[in-house]
């Protein structure tokens, strides 16, 4: 399936952008750059991996064709210290798609083989730079698309996963070795670990699967939730309301307008369901410097690709032509209009101004206080309708240790758990005094949490991981 004698080229950077970036990785990925690539100094690119140890970026031009060449620059990462093991090249160059193209169909001209999804990434874990876990990891920061997902991906990056697994594995073998010691000599009068010991270990390490499991969400789930985005005008209650829907405090509140600059996000967790809920910069119709203005079209961007958005509108504050006019500047899939901050008023004085709202807005406003909680309880009912339901939440977790979770896929569970069942039916024949199921037992929970990080798994279970990548990964 994966050839590593071949030499590999892929564009690797996303459509639509000022520069394109082509990827090369194998053996023949400096000789191939040697021809192609003409530096602006005029030093080789062969002498280059006998005088830099592990990388090196050159300026100069690359050639089309023998009529067209366009400037360029070289990326030289040199084997075992690239992200593939092998010699890596990057060629950068700014031109259109059509020039692109004709490069690309050049390299492959060359010898070169089209990359396919996956494919530079699945070099890396065959050749020992990434660990499986490691390798899934990079997929998924690909298809992140908010930052609890990002922030998932990136403890499966760092490899925390595997090293849990390789944790509770060390201390099954422990407990297995003890117990095939004893039955080695069982004609001696020596007791390795007794039966009751046996089952006390074996029940902690179940224990540490069954925390893994609680304390993790499934991957695909988070990649899946709905994306709920607090906007509004400056200083209209939407950190306060944040923390409050959260029920700890995400976001800094404060009288200062313009506080929250960046995108703040977290999992909302109802009994009911769970969705991505995020607080961003505070709308104006006309941005007094660079730094709003781009914390403004973060805030837009990601307003107009969620789910629902909770419009937020001081209902204490009397002009409300800035929080009309930054209405218009968001047009999400759904609205759910709040009126925040309305423990200012009293209850004739709120239901008024719902009314004038109401006018202005030409939408009903749900009156809510984040500071004594009023009508919490309506605002999460309507964003479940919106979200037509959200989705179960996966495991019980107190919402301020929800940035602390590990997300694991469908195959990361599935070992888990399977591991978890093994341990627990090795406890019972330990118990009954039945050493030798019980050590078979243990050896295929151990079996179960090698395929976390499995050397020896077939092509086919490669290919399927490797596959949803997409090309030039």
């Amino acid at each position: 399936m994966y050839d590593l004698s071949d030499t590999i080229v892929a564009v690797s950077s996303p459509g639509g952008g000022l520069r394109s970036i082509l990827r090369i990785t194998g053996p023949q990925a400096l000789p191939v750059c040697e021809r192609v690539f003409e530096t602006s100094l005029g030093s080789e690119i062969k002498n280059q991996k006998s005088t830099i140890n592990n990388r090196a970026l050159l300026a100069g031009s690359v050639q089309i064709n023998s009529d067209v060449a366009v400037d360029a620059w070289l990326y030289l990462f040199f084997a075992p210290c690239s992200y593939t093991g092998e010699d890596l090249a990057e060629i950068h160059v700014c031109a259109s798609r059509v020039i692109v193209e004709a490069l690309v169909q050049d390299l492959l001209a060359r010898g070169l083989r089209a990359a396919g999804p996956g494919e530079f990434t699945a070099r890396a874990y065959l050749n020992g730079k990434l660990d499986l876990g490691q390798a899934a990891a990079g997929n998924e920061f690909i298809s992140s698309s908010n930052r609890l997902q990002l922030e998932a991906a990136e403890k499966l990056l760092s490899g925390r996963l595997t090293k849990a697994a390789d944790e509770i594995r060390a201390a099954l073998l422990d407990v297995l070795s003890l117990i095939e010691a004893g039955l080695d000599f069982s004609g001696e009068d020596i007791e390795f670990i007794g039966a009751r010991e046996a089952a006390e270990r074996l029940a902690a390490i179940g224990q540490s699967l069954e925390e893994l499991l609680a304390g993790s969400i499934r991957y695909e789930t988070l990649l899946d939730l709905p994306a709920i985005g607090i906007a509004g005008a400056p200083n209209a209650g939407k950190s306060s309301l944040l923390n409050a829907l959260l029920g700890w405090e995400r976001s800094i509140v404060s009288p200062q307008p313009k506080t929250t600059r960046d995108v703040l996000s977290g999992v909302l967790m109802t009994d009911r369901f769970q969705c991505v809920l995020f607080d961003c910069a505070g709308l104006v119709v006309e941005p007094a410097n660079p730094l709003d203005t781009l914390a403004q079209r973060a805030a837009i961007e990601a307003l107009q690709s969620c789910s629902a958005v909770l419009f937020c509108v001081d209902a204490a504050k009397a002009d409300l032509r800035e929080d009309v006019a930054v209405h218009t500047l968001v047009r999400p899939k759904g609205t759910i209009h709040v009126a925040t901050k309305t423990d200012l008023l009293s209850p004739t004085e709120c239901l008024q101004r719902i009314s004038e709202l109401a006018e202005f807005f030409h939408a009903e406003f749900l009156p809510v206080s984040s500071k004594t909680s009023h009508g919490l309880a309506d605002l999460l009912g309507a964003v479940e309708r919106t979200t037509n339901g959200g989705h179960s939440p996966p495991y019980e977790q107190h919402a301020a240790d929800s940035v602390s979770f590990l997300a694991l896929t469908a195959r990361h569970r599935q070992a888990v758990t399977e591991a978890r069942e093994q341990i627990a039916q090795a406890m019972a024949e330990v118990t009954r005094g039945h050493e030798e199921v019980a050590v078979l037992m243990i050896r295929a929970a151990c079996q179960a949490l090698t395929q976390i990080e499995q050397q020896s798994l077939d092509e086919q279970v490669l290919d399927r991981i490797f596959s949803r990548f997409c090309i030039g990964k």
